[in-house]
């Protein structure tokens, strides 16, 4: 009796060993939606042609950000990395707690209101569960 492993369905091995693991696992991903809010600080962004490039239904990356002003902050990026600004203070007390626990929480544009040069964009903040 031969013990040898052998792979015969290379497609299979391939696609395993040159894909994001994250690409592999999205088909099992449930996306738990736990509140509605707004992106704070679009005001003082640093490249705001950003503003101009966001559309509603945009999916948009958070992460905990080191920050003298917030000890709690929670930036938030669009899908090609920039900054698009932050989770309102008042609002992210129990998202970085959950972030710091290692939970992976994501946004996406809800809304988008253009009053002058101020943009009020709303979000839906969801909770990434597999």
């Amino acid at each position: 009796m031969n013990n040898d492993l052998t792979v015969k369905n290379h497609d299979f091995l391939t696609t395993v060993t040159q894909t994001d693991l994250s690409d592999l696992i999205k088909p099992l991903v449930n996306e738990i939606h736990l509140f509605d809010t707004f992106v704070a600080g679009t005001s003082y962004l640093e490249d705001p042609s950003v503003l101009q490039e966001i559309a509603v239904g945009d999916k948009l990356t958070l992460l905990r950000e080191a920050n003298k002003f917030d000890d709690k902050a929670i930036l938030i990026r669009t899908q090609d990395k920039r900054k698009l600004g932050y989770i309102p203070e008042k609002d992210n007390l129990i998202f970085s707690r959950l972030m710091d626990a290692g939970k992976l929480l994501t946004a996406k544009i809800s809304s988008i209101d253009v009053k002058g040069s101020f943009h009020r964009i709303g979000i839906g903040v969801y909770l990434v569960d597999y």
